[in-house]
C-alpha cells in the first residue's frame, strides 16, 4: 500500500460494492499461482519447478500492482507482500530477489510520493519474509508461521503509514483495519494452504504411481521367470543334441534355427518387460495401436496363465494409428488388463477378452472380463484418487490410466454389475493421416 500521484480515483468516497470488487480482484491475483499450477501440471507426471514459481509470481505481482484498489486518491492496495512471501516460500531466496527487483523497477516506473513509503515497507517485509519462509520449512507448526506472516504483513504497512500519514489512517480507520487483513492475512492463508495441499497431493500421486508400477512389474516379473525359462530350456536341450555330434548337418541346422528363434523370442519378452519398467516420459508420437496391444497381451499372458485366466484378443485386419506416449499407453493397458485378470480369479473359467475396432474417426479398445464385477457406488468412484476396489490397492493405477487417456484426448467408460463381469471401453482419436 503506497501513494500513487496519478491515481484516477478522486477523494469523494468509495461505495461498498466497488471496494468488495477490488478486494476480490486482489484475492484472485493472490490465488493465481494455485489456479495456474492445477491447470498446467494436471496432466504432467512432474511437480512444479522454480521457473514456474518465478514466472507466475512475476505475472501476479505485475497485475496486482497495475490493477491495485484504492479508497483515497493517491493511496493504493495490492497483494505484493503475499506474492513476495509465497515466491520465497516455494521458489527460494533467488525467486524473492527477482521479485524484489521487479517491484523496485515497476515502482520507480509508477513514481509518485508514495514510492518512499513503499520502499520502507518492503525493506522491513522482505527480510521478514525470508525469515518466516525459513522457519516454515523447519517448523512443525506451519499454520502459526502462516498466521504470523499474514498478521505481520497487515500491521507493518499500517504502522508505517500511521507514522508518515496519520490523517489518512484515522479518516479511513475502519476500511484499513478490515481490508488490509483480508488482502494479506486471508490471501496468504488461502494461497499457501491450497498450493501446499495441491503440491502434497501431486507428490503422493507421483509416488503411488511409481509404487503401482513397481507392483505391476513385480507381478509380471514372477510370470516372466516361468516364461523365459521355457525357451532357455529348449535352447539348452538343442545345444546338448548338437554337442553330441550324432545328427546330420541338416538336422543340426534346424536345431540351430529353432534355438535362435527361441532366443529372439526371449529377447522380445525381456524388451517388452523393460519398456514397461522404464520411467514415464510425457512424449507423444504416432503409434500403431495393434502392435502396442499385441506386445502387452503377450507380456501379460504368462501372468494370466499363473492366475488360471484365459487371456485373448481380437485384432483388426488393418493397422490402426493413434497419437500418444508408448510408455504411458503400455502402462495404462497393463493396469486395465492386470485389474481384469485379478477380478476374474475367483470365478470358474475366468477369462479376459480384448477387442479393438474403429468407429467414427476413433478407435475403441474394449477390455471385458467375467469377474466379480462392481456395484453402482464403486463404479461412480472409479478413477478417483486413492480409491480402489481391492483391499490392498491404492487406486492410483486407474487414476493414472484415466489421466493418461484424457491426455491423449480420449475417454473411458465402464459397464459392470456384481458377479456379472466388467467391460472397460477406452476410446481414442485416430492419428491424422499423413498427406
Amino acid at each position: 500500500m503506497d501513494n500513487l500521484a496519478d491515481d484516477s480515483i478522486s477523494n469523494k468516497g468509495v461505495g461498498l460494492l466497488p471496494v468488495i470488487k477490488d478486494v476480490l480482484l486482489q484475492l484472485l491475483f493472490a490465488l493465481m499461482p494455485f489456479v495456474a499450477y492445477n491447470i498446467y501440471y494436471r496432466k504432467l507426471t512432474v511437480n512444479y519447478s522454480r521457473n514456474f514459481i518465478i514466472l507466475i509470481c512475476s505475472l501476479c505481482m505485475l497485475l496486482s500492482m497495475t490493477f491495485a484498489s484504492s479508497v483515497q486518491s493517491g493511496l493504493i492496495f495490492d497483494v505484493r507482500y503475499v506474492i513476495m512471501f509465497f515466491g520465497i516460500l516455494f521458489g527460494g531466496f533467488m525467486t524473492g530477489a527477482i521479485l524484489l527487483i521487479e517491484f523496485l523497477i515497476y515502482r520507480l516506473h509508477i513514481g509518485g510520493s508514495g514510492m518512499i513509503d513503499a520502499i520502507i515497507i518492503l525493506i522491513i517485509t522482505f527480510p521478514l519474509s525470508v525469515l518466516l519462509a525459513t522457519l516454515y520449512h523447519k517448523s512443525k507448526h506451519k499454520f502459526w508461521i502462516v498466521f504470523i506472516a499474514g498478521i505481520s504483513f497487515s500491521l507493518i504497512p499500517l504502522l508505517v503509514l500511521y507514522i508518515t500519514k496519520p490523517d489518512y489512517i484515522l479518516s479511513h480507520f475502519i476500511f484499513n483495519v478490515l481490508v488490509m487483513p483480508v488482502h494479506n492475512s486471508l490471501g496468504i492463508w488461502l494461497l499457501v494452504t491450497l498450493f501446499n495441499k495441491s503440491v502434497s497431493d501431486k507428490e503422493l500421486y507421483l509416488q503411488y504411481i511409481q509404487n503401482e508400477k513397481a507392483e505391476a512389474v513385480n507381478h509380471v516379473a514372477a510370470s516372466l521367470a516361468h516364461e523365459v525359462r521355457n525357451p532357455l530350456t529348449t535352447v539348452l536341450g538343442f545345444l546338448q543334441l548338437i554337442k553330441s555330434g550324432t545328427f546330420p548337418q541338416e538336422k543340426t541346422d534346424r536345431f540351430l534355427e529353432i534355438s535362435m528363434e527361441e532366443i529372439r523370442r526371449t529377447e522380445q519378452i525381456l524388451s517388452e518387460y523393460l519398456s514397461i519398467s522404464k520411467p514415464l516420459v510425457p512424449f507423444q508420437q504416432k503409434l500403431e495401436l495393434t502392435a502396442q496391444i499385441r506386445s502387452v497381451v503377450e507380456l501379460m499372458s504368462s501372468y494370466a496363465n499363473m492366475s488360471n485366466i484365459t487371456l485373448s484378443a481380437d485384432y483388426p485386419e488393418l493397422p490402426v494409428y493413434i497419437s500418444g506416449s508408448p510408455a504411458e499407453l503400455k502402462q495404462l493397458l497393463v493396469n486395465f488388463i492386470k485389474n481384469a485378470i485379478e477380478a476374474s480369479r475367483d470365478v470358474d473359467k475366468g477369462c479376459v477378452n480384448i477387442r479393438i475396432y474403429e468407429e467414427a474417426e476413433q478407435v475403441a479398445i474394449e477390455i471385458q472380463d467375467n469377474g466379480i464385477g462392481m456395484n453402482p457406488e464403486q463404479l461412480s468412484r472409479l478413477g478417483s484418487i486413492y480409491y480402489s476396489t481391492k483391499m490392498s490397492g491404492t487406486g492410483l493405477g486407474l487414476t493414472f490410466s484415466y489421466q493418461a487417456i484424457r491426455a491423449m484426448d480420449g475417454s473411458v467408460s465402464v459397464r459392470s454389475s456384481p458377479r456379472s463381469g466388467t467391460v472397460f471401453l477406452i476410446t481414442l482419436p485416430l492419428a491424422a493421416t499423413d498427406p
